[in-house]
């Protein structure tokens, strides 16, 4: 939550599966396309927050799977477990305000008795989280008398129906919703509220994020039936609401242009990047470069020569490029081992996308650029952690020059051929 100085300019509060992540879109098209626009545009100023129903566990096997982006703060299990950063720091307070008039092992015990469920895997059991799979015509009658039995008992607790087959009790404390308020709260303590917040969802589980005040939402076109029922009865004619008519990620982006809340383009939606810049945007030349790359090996962009001199434009004459692998070589030098290789990842799953990027001015003309540089390809996925000096060179139609890029692998991501790592 630091990261930041001041308020964040966005706040974008997005559920994972099938909001953020379209599980039917192979080739994570719609995702990388948000990624591009974020770190483009908004990594910079704003907070991006994923508010999941997977547990720790199942969150990090999508993020192996997965293009996704690294956020600010993870919510969990649906609305009971916050963490902040890469490292996933738990938020103490939260857990301890969810212990009021819960106790799982009666919620255990009275679930018992109802045979129409049947539990979730053990990796979706959580301290304050009890899952079970239900068929759809069972819920509703189910849901009315569980909740009057742990009434009873003297628990406070919130039963949530979602998918059409997933049914989850929560201390009544919990939930999305109950999760953004509190960390609504918490920036608003340190003076730091978010100048605009935007809540993306598709299930029953994100019905509450819709009803947190002064939020932007998108329901987006592909969400179920249980929250388009919740959306027609609550919010159609709320015009801070939207039903996307993009499906997933796709949806955020239209909201955002929607709103107005600021660009909507995404890079990997623009075909020619070789116009001159009004301003100088460091993430956003960082994320143009590589989509360049990755566009001239997957052959999406033209073989000529004009190409070619657009990349070396933007290389400082004596500019070095720090492999990896700890060999050093000129940008020139690799600019000429990438030639040869335009199209040789064409018709293949090779993508290329930058995470985490951050800027900082260190003279007058020259900036350091920090991010997580990803290759994802049919032999797997490989990441770099990358330093990038830039100098400026207002003669160039981007106002730049490549001075240094300095690359160490990230533990795990390390390719097996090193000479098929370029950039």
């Amino acid at each position: 939550m630091d990261r930041l100085d001041g308020h964040a300019h966005l706040m974008i509060v997005s559920d994972l599966d099938y909001t953020m992540v379209d599980h039917d879109d192979q080739e994570n098209l719609s995702l990388l396309r948000f990624n591009a626009l974020w770190e483009s545009d908004y990594r910079h100023n704003s907070l991006v927050v994923f508010s999941t129903g997977r547990s720790p566990m199942m969150y990090k096997q999508l993020r192996k799977e997965k293009p996704l982006l690294t956020p600010d703060i993870t919510i969990m299990s649906v609305g009971t477990e916050i963490t902040y950063g890469e490292s996933m720091v738990p938020d103490d307070g939260w857990e301890q305000y969810l212990n009021h008039k819960w106790d799982r092992d009666v919620v255990l015990e009275e679930t018992a008795k109802f045979p129409q469920l049947s539990f979730q895997s053990s990796t979706e059991q959580r301290p304050h989280k009890v899952s079970f799979f239900i068929q759809k015509g069972y819920a509703e009658e189910v849901m009315k008398s569980l909740s009057e039995l742990l009434v009873n008992c003297g628990l406070d607790v919130k039963i949530i129906y979602s998918g059409g087959i997933c049914l989850d009790i929560l201390p009544l404390g919990a939930g999305k919703g109950e999760a953004l308020a509190y960390l609504h709260k918490k920036f608003k303590a340190d003076g730091k509220l978010p100048t605009n917040t935007l809540v993306c969802g598709d299930s029953g589980n994100d019905t509450e994020l819709f009803s947190v005040p002064d939020v932007y939402g998108v329901v987006v076109s592909n969400a179920h039936e249980e929250l388009l029922k919740w959306y027609a009865q609550n919010s159609k004619d709320n015009p801070k609401v939207i039903h996307a008519t993009e499906r997933c990620a796709a949806g955020i982006i239209q909201a955002i242009g929607h709103f107005g809340i600021g660009p909507n383009i995404s890079p990997r939606d623009v075909v020619d990047s070789g116009c001159k810049i009004k301003s100088f945007n460091p993430g956003h030349e960082i994320v143009m470069f590589y989509l360049l790359y990755e566009r001239w090996r997957r052959a999406e962009v033209e073989n000529s020569d004009l190409t070619i001199h657009n990349m070396i434009s933007i290389t400082h004459p004596s500019g070095i490029l720090v492999h990896p692998s700890g060999v050093e070589h000129s940008i020139l030098e690799c600019i000429d081992t990438l030639v040869p290789c335009y199209g040789d990842k064409r018709g293949t799953q090779f993508r290329v996308w930058v995470d985490r990027v951050s800027s900082s001015q260190i003279s007058s003309d020259s900036w350091l650029v920090k991010f997580d540089k990803w290759e994802s390809s049919d032999e797997g996925r490989h990441c770099c952690l990358t330093m990038v000096l830039l100098n400026s060179k207002p003669e160039t139609p981007k106002g730049f020059a490549l001075v240094n890029v300095h690359q160490t692998w990230l533990d795990g991501y390390a390719a097996g051929d090193h000479t098929t790592w370029i950039f």
